[in-house]
């Protein structure tokens, strides 16, 4: 079983780092940030086309009972482009594709017909288009709407002549092409899904700032999920207020097991970035997730946010932007906002932290937990922030506070901590962890092993005071800091061990030594110097 898993392990490490180099040869002059949509895009496009063929072709065969069949990609468009298998793709994919239309036909002509590879831009960005139409008035639309207009094959990126832009997508088409994920079956789907999220992180790595605003490194997302999943083993919904890539909210697949069926509404998440509201709903469909389990929307959570009927939330996990800017009090009609009047104030105008915490606990089921990464000025900083936090903790709504290690996300090094709310705590004590030292170095960033994980874990469920690590701290307690919420506060890192007896009788000594060896290099350098200008 190990030797197995390892060699798997290999394989996906092999595959992850041609992906990656595929990706920096073929950008040339393309910023590898502005060039993600194209390869991200087209490793979507070979999904989408091979599981539709797949999930038809399964179909036919179930139907065929043993007779031959000819797989969908080998059909004509005529013979397929009718009502009832239209409907029969939107029903199960959300989408139609024509045979034609598929990753591999286009791939086929491309090498076979010049005129076809000469007019490969023109050609995709129609196929992209019907994609996408095919979805209006269905139930997919949401869904798939804009999903692929980011790939602009047009643009002037690419290339300054319709030549040069055509060469460069045939590159990125047959390279795709050859990535070997073996034979389609669900196995791929978790290939294609590992592929995925292995480029966002590599893409977030070297994107600087804004790489960090559109996905959580992994460890990092197993440890909010595993929170707020604790003592469950299925969940009615989960919520990301700022749900960048998606990677955070698919977490729960993997902590949860099954393939999201545990999960019984689905996954829901609003994000900002038009391009990253595409890739996060990219990201649903290539881990598998059905177009009617995910409700991905697009716009500003804070000031025009999405209800869904007033739908409250299982769990709620969030790595929403730090210290971003935001109208608060410049917005007469946020005063009034049911999500922010109960704490009296609003977030600062520049720091619109506090915001998200008050916007994650509006939408928290009275029975749910919500984790949420927290800027370290948040937790302790005076004026409306105080104001804030009083309201919370006067409330019972802080369940734990743990202070993360520095450096563990994309384009920041600062240390963060996570917020955990809940709504129906047994008692009015908080629980502070200590975890800032608790990382292994890998590259440039720091990051949570499975064993840190598992630690964090067992102080968070076992919720006691340890000396230098946790420590459980009665409401009043907090009241009488001015609700600070700064876990140094509460825990005390420092033990005996760590201090040092100091014998000044044998330091006072060894200064004694140092300095006179320093008199003496002195005088040696002296007289070197005189013989030097005496010419001797």
């Amino acid at each position: 079983m190990t030797e197995t898993m390892t060699k798997k392990e290999q394989e996906l490490t092999a595959l992850h780092a041609t992906i990656w180099q595929v990706a920096n040869d073929l950008r040339g002059s393309v910023d590898g940030w502005d060039f993600k949509a194209y390869v991200l895009g087209m490793l979507f496009y070979r999904f989408i086309s091979e599981d539709a063929a797949n999930t038809c072709d399964m179909a036919a065969q179930s139907d065929c009972e043993g007779e031959t069949f000819t797989p969908y990609a080998q059909q004509l468009d005529d013979a397929v482009d009718t009502e009832e298998v239209r409907e029969w793709f939107l029903q199960q994919k959300g989408f139609f594709i024509r045979p034609s239309e598929l990753f591999e036909n286009v791939c086929r002509r491309v090498a076979e017909d010049k005129d076809f590879r000469d007019n490969i831009n023109e050609t995709l960005t129609t196929i992209f288009q019907n994609i996408q139409r095919s979805a209006l008035g269905h139930a997919s639309e949401d869904a798939i709407k804009g999903l692929l207009e980011d790939i602009k094959l047009n643009d002037k990126k690419l290339g300054a002549t319709v030549e040069e832009r055509s060469k460069k997508i045939v590159k990125l088409l047959t390279a795709i092409e050859g990535l070997n994920f073996g034979a389609y079956s669900r196995s791929s789907i978790d290939l294609f899904g590992d592929a995925y999220e292995y480029l966002m992180a590599m893409y977030a790595e070297n994107a600087g700032k804004s790489g960090g605003e559109f996905f959580t490194p992994q460890d990092v997302a197993e440890l909010l999920a595993r929170i707020t999943v604790l003592g469950k083993d299925r969940l009615r919904n989960v919520y990301d207020p700022a749900c960048g890539s998606g990677s955070l909210l698919l977490t729960f697949v993997k902590v949860l097991g099954g393939n999201g069926d545990k999960i019984r509404e689905g996954f829901y998440g609003q994000e900002i970035n038009l391009t990253t509201y595409n890739l996060c709903r990219m990201n649903m469909f290539l881990h598998g997730i059905s177009y009617d389990k995910f409700h991905i929307v697009q716009g500003d959570t804070l000031e025009k946010w999405e209800n869904w009927g007033g739908k409250k939330f299982d769990a709620i996990v969030s790595n929403p932007p730090y210290s971003i800017s935001w109208n608060g009090i410049a917005n007469p009609l946020l005063l009034n906002d049911e999500r922010f009047s109960p704490a009296g104030v609003l977030a600062p105008k520049k720091n619109a932290d506090l915001a998200f915490v008050m916007h994650a606990l509006y939408c928290l089921d009275p029975h749910g937990t919500a984790a949420i990464v927290s800027f370290p000025g948040v937790l302790y900083r005076d004026g409306a922030e105080q104001t804030i936090r009083e309201y919370l903790v006067e409330n019972n709504y802080v369940h734990a506070v743990i202070a993360l290690p520095d450096n563990l996300f994309f384009g920041t090094g600062i240390q963060t901590a996570i917020l955990v709310l809940k709504k129906s705590k047994k008692d009015d004590s908080i629980l502070f962890i200590d975890a800032s030292k608790n990382f292994v170095r890998s590259k440039t960033k720091n990051r949570l092993t499975k064993a840190i994980i598992e630690e964090i874990l067992q102080h968070y469920e076992n919720r006691q005071t340890r000396e230098g690590v946790s420590a459980l701290v009665r409401a009043e307690q907090v009241e009488q800091q001015k609700y600070n919420l700064s876990v140094e506060c509460y825990v005390n890192t420092q033990t005996d061990n760590e201090e040092e007896d100091i014998d000044i009788l044998a330091l006072n000594q060894e200064i004694a030594q140092v300095v006179a060896h320093q008199t003496a290099v002195r005088h040696e350098v002296d007289i070197l110097v005189e013989r030097l200008e005496s010419g001797a």
